[in-house]
């Protein structure tokens, strides 16, 4: 299956379970801390039983790229970002703050382009602007 494809199997499971989510902080009068922890505790138990088998893996890839998973994707993106999407998700309505949350592949971009080595195209700049044009379309007012 092409990546394009599962780059929408993504948006359509973050999207309805931000739904899901939202709904559930407020039913259950939950705060975000704990909203993201019972979030991050299942999604341990269900990736930790699919990557069992991979497990042995872990140790050869050496310490700077376990330490880039665990700053990038266990600090800044798994908890912080969480954190601050759930603080946002239970204060406002899901139009106003998803527009923005989701800007983070602009953000990706951006890093891609100042340090990932990945080149500048018209093409990046016309998709970049549009992100921008859309989030100010969706959140004004």
């Amino acid at each position: 299956m092409k990546p394009q494809y599962f780059a929408l199997l993504t948006a359509i499971c973050w999207g309805v379970g931000g739904f899901f989510e939202k709904k559930g902080l407020h039913m259950g009068n939950l705060s975000p801390q704990v909203g993201i922890t019972i979030r991050t505790f299942i999604a341990f138990l269900v990736l930790g039983a699919i990557s069992f088998s991979q497990w042995k893996t872990i140790p050869a890839a050496g310490m700077k790229p376990l330490t880039l998973m665990v700053l990038g994707g266990g600090v800044l993106a798994g908890s912080m970002g969480m954190l601050f999407f759930y603080t946002a998700i239970k204060g406002a309505p899901l139009g106003k703050v998803m527009p923005i949350a989701f800007t983070s592949p602009l953000f990706g971009a951006l890093m891609g382009l100042a340090f990932g080595g990945e080149v500048l195209t018209l093409k990046n700049i016309a998709g970049m602007a549009m992100t921008v044009g859309g989030i100010f379309l969706l959140t004004l007012g």
